[in-house]
């Protein structure tokens, strides 16, 4: 259904975009692009037509950061593609067409060979188009307790640009994005580095004061990884690393909505002073997410799976377990957006911030990664996911 020439016809549908929502629109793909997106129908000579009864259109959802899904982690040293390809199709039906596997901190070795394995995938012809390149969270951390997260310590170090070059070589330069802690001893002139090199810097996991994260911003950092989270559990009221980032205008801030990891009135606070523009959903799911609740080791730590991923012994959350969608509804309910915004800040905004310029929009010329979902009882429940014009799930 992706050849040059194949013509495929969504009518019925209302379709979402970052401006409004199209009522009884029809998205035309003609191979991998969109054609045309427009109001009523269109009658097209040869077109495979699908009728979306008044179903939504969005662009496929965009996750920035997800350290695995459904068993599967991308720090395993055995990890297959047989493994890549469970997790990419579970998350094409949870609506996710692009995603940045993530690595945390761990030794240079191990780092080292997660990256040549997950390499394997982009070029998979399956499932590489939802690959595009992966996100380092760590080693170049804050090793202080509680800012350090469920990051192992004795992984945690200084930056260093050859260690790290040499990563990147070993991820034929698909690191887009990379978490580093301001502070640390090294950590600007690595930020201007790894920027000058095109990739975008978070900042993430640290403890930097005001002054530091307007330098890091100043050398090249752009985002803050999941704001709320990787911070102490007792903070200054007034001297912390939330308020700087809130309020400078050169940081997108990623949240993760799950409904856990922030509660209400912060995720309310945090999307009011970011705004639209500057707000990313993140889910931030760890290989637990989709596995029945109870104990579990994970890389030499005992986490407690529930609705959320729980590390008792630095009482701290180890990750998520809420795939993007349900990030997507929580931003709705929680905050009181509106669908085209929250559909925005996990697709759109995503791809505008890695530039990703051929994804995260239903507009004509752009690559036709979709999603046909209703929302039921506040739910995005998601009923086909099409990547480059092929439709990859249906329910």
């Amino acid at each position: 259904m992706n050849t040059n020439n194949s013509l495929l016809k969504i009518y019925n549908a209302q379709i979402v975009t970052p401006t409004r929502i199209i009522k009884n629109g029809t998205v035309i793909v003609r191979g991998k692009f969109i054609e045309s997106v427009t109001e009523g129908d269109l009658e097209v000579v040869g077109a495979t037509e699908i009728d979306a009864n008044n179903q939504f259109i969005g662009p496929g959802l965009i996750d920035l950061q997800i350290n695995g899904f459904m068993g599967v982690d991308f720090s395993d040293q055995n990890l297959s593609i047989v493994d890549m390809r469970k997790v990419t199709l579970a998350l094409w039906k949870a609506g996710v067409t692009t995603y940045l596997p993530t690595v945390i901190t761990n030794s240079h070795k191990n780092l080292k060979k997660s990256f040549q394995l997950l390499t394997l995938a982009i070029d998979n012809e399956e499932i590489g188009l939802s690959i595009p390149g992966f996100h380092l969270e760590g080693p170049y951390i804050s090793p202080l307790e509680g800012f350090r997260g469920a990051h192992l310590a004795k992984y945690i170090r200084k930056p260093e640009w050859d260690e790290f070059s040499e990563l990147q070589k070993a991820a034929f330069d698909k690191i887009i994005l990379i978490t580093v802690a301001p502070e640390v001893e090294g950590a600007l002139s690595f930020i201007s580095k790894c920027s000058e090199s095109g990739i975008v810097v978070s900042l993430g996991h640290h403890n930097g004061s005001s002054e530091i994260i307007k330098n890091a911003v100043v050398a090249g950092a752009s985002m803050a990884t999941h704001l709320g989270n990787g911070c102490a559990n007792m903070i200054n009221r007034f001297e912390n690393p939330l308020w700087p980032q809130l309020a400078n205008e050169g940081i997108t801030a990623s949240l993760i909505a799950d409904g856990y990891h922030l509660t209400q009135e912060q995720l309310q606070c945090f999307y009011k002073m970011k705004g639209l523009e500057k707000t990313v959903l993140v889910s931030d799911t760890l290989d637990l997410a989709g596995l029945p609740h109870g104990e579990y080791t994970r890389h030499e730590r005992q986490v407690v799976l529930s609705e959320v991923v729980k590390f008792p012994a630095e009482n701290c959350l180890a990750g998520a377990a809420s795939p993007l969608n349900t990030c997507v509804s929580n931003m709705m309910k929680l905050t009181g957006s509106s669908l085209e915004n929250a559909i925005q800040m996990a697709s759109t905004n995503p791809a505008r911030l890695l530039g990703l310029n051929n994804i995260g929009e239903l507009i004509q010329g752009k690559r036709a990664d979709m999603i046909l979902f209703a929302i039921k009882d506040g739910e995005m429940v998601v009923q086909k996911t099409i990547v480059a014009g092929k439709i990859v799930y249906s329910n």
